[in-house]
């Protein structure tokens, strides 16, 4: 029978005031502060969200899908989320009942008469904890919080591996680039040998001519060198994040291209709705709140509801019978009286974890701010460095031409051709240079600014 006392009620009754719920602190607001515009004179348009459209090479798109596919790091934060959702069936099954059965056979002697007996019993016990102050709903709404995290770290993941891949590629291409200049300056230092070598012969030239181009020769052939191991490693550093063996064998056959669109930053409030990572931390700190009333609610007495239905009895045969077959209906509650403060630290505990989190979000917001901001900065700067980095490299490639066939003619002495080479080969290869840090740099601030980089199939894949 149903044994529920009027002194059960009656704790059920004083105890429905403490049902209180947890709030994330106000002081979090007070300390959220959100610009409303960035630091860049702009039309107030959207971000564009399809930034990976801006490189229209079909190689590049091919590799980004096949390092969704493959990427383990990327298959390891797949797999945590697969992990949260199961996480999330435990919680929730806590709301519904449990059905056991159970199977028990015993064998006694009776140590007065000498005998001895067995006992089987075959029971089905269904059991159902009340949910009355919402501890249970508490927790599965914690880890729900928490599967919400884990599927926007996902999303983050992802853009942050499709903008590594776009700067690998690049920095490859980069990295043929400057290895493609130093072979024309290890043709353009032989022939220059064979000039001054000849003239010595002739008597045009003095020995100190011949020992610095032969220097200069030397010095070119090792930082050929050192640029081809740079280039492997950069080939490999990209076959990696494709899932692949770093063979450093990967063809990349393509330019570095002139960004000239403009930028479109949107507003900086909807950077906090539009960043993965930023969702993702604002739902772990919702998921701590929830952790807090789920600790706190550990306090309060339990209600459990027990019905059995079952048999027993002395022969293991006679299990089944209809005429051995009972039931009971019980409920209980448990209540928690001394455990040496270990629930009341839990709940201080979650409070105090609850406080370290929403710090770290206030943190990564204005992380995320900082960095779009830097990026902007830097966008400017390099921009300017690549109109004057430009000029100087058209300017040195031909004070480098006149210098030599000014030396030809006995006007300036051997030392001013190396030095204007050498400007002339700064110049160029630090116009490569920054072409891949204005690709690189615009690409980690269309990261910063959300990080969506396709609205079509890739996306589906993550949300999958």
């Amino acid at each position: 029978m149903l044994k529920i006392t009027a002194v059960s009620v009656a704790v059920a009754i004083v105890l429905t005031g403490c049902t209180s719920t947890f709030d994330i602190s106000p002081d979090y607001q007070q300390n959220l502060v959100i610009p409303s515009a960035w630091q860049y004179p702009q039309t107030l348009q959207p971000v564009d969200l399809n930034w990976l459209e801006q490189f229209s090479t079909s190689h590049l798109h091919q590799l980004v899908d096949i390092a969704i596919e493959n990427n383990r790091v990327l298959k390891q934060q797949q797999l945590a989320v697969e992990s949260a959702k199961q996480q999330l069936i435990v919680s929730g099954s806590a709301l519904w009942p449990s059905l056991d059965m159970s199977l028990d056979s015993s064998r006694r002697k009776n140590a007065s008469s000498g005998t001895t007996g067995n006992s089987h019993a075959l029971d089905l016990t269904l059991r159902y904890e009340l949910d009355v102050w919402g501890k249970l709903s508490a927790g599965e709404r914690r880890d729900n919080l928490s599967l919400l995290a884990q599927q926007e770290t996902l999303s983050q993941h992802t853009y942050d591996l499709v903008a590594k891949v776009v700067i690998a590629w690049f920095s490859v291409i980069e990295a043929q680039g400057q290895l493609t200049l130093l072979q024309e300056r290890v043709e353009l230092a032989k022939q220059n040998l064979d000039i001054i070598e000849n003239g010595y012969k002739q008597g045009l030239n003095s020995a100190l001519d011949v020992y610095l181009t032969r220097n200069e020769r030397s010095n070119e052939k090792a930082k050929l060198a050192s640029q081809k191991a740079l280039s492997v490693q950069k080939k490999r550093e990209l076959e990696r994040l494709l899932g692949h063996y770093p063979t450093g064998l990967i063809e990349v056959a393509a330019t570095l291209p002139v960004i000239e669109s403009a930028l479109l930053l949107g507003l900086p409030s909807d950077l906090i709705r539009r960043k993965p990572a930023l969702r993702a931390s604002w739902y772990q700190l919702l998921a701590q709140d929830a952790g807090l009333a789920y600790a706190h609610k550990q306090r309060f007495p339990s209600l459990n509801l027990t019905a059995k239905y079952g048999t027993s009895s002395d022969d293991l045969a006679d299990l089944l019978s209809s005429s051995s077959v009972g039931w009971s209906l019980l409920s209980g509650i448990t209540a928690p009286l001394f455990n040496a403060g270990k629930l009341a630290a839990n709940e201080e505990k979650a409070r105090i974890e609850l406080q370290v989190t929403e710090l770290s979000y206030l943190e990564a917001l204005h992380n995320a701010f900082e960095q779009v901001e830097n990026g902007i900065t830097s966008e400017q700067s390099l921009q300017r460095q690549y109109e004057n980095t430009s000029a100087a490299a058209t300017n040195a490639k031909l004070a480098e031409q006149l210098s030599f066939a000014q030396y030809q003619k006995g006007l300036v002495s051997y030392t001013t051709v190396l030095d204007a080479q050498k400007r002339s080969f700064e110049a160029q290869s630090g116009l490569i240079s920054i072409k891949n840090q204005i690709i690189r740099n615009r690409v980690e601030l269309y990261l910063a600014l959300g990080g969506d980089f396709q609205s079509g199939q890739v996306k589906g894949k993550v949300n999958e």
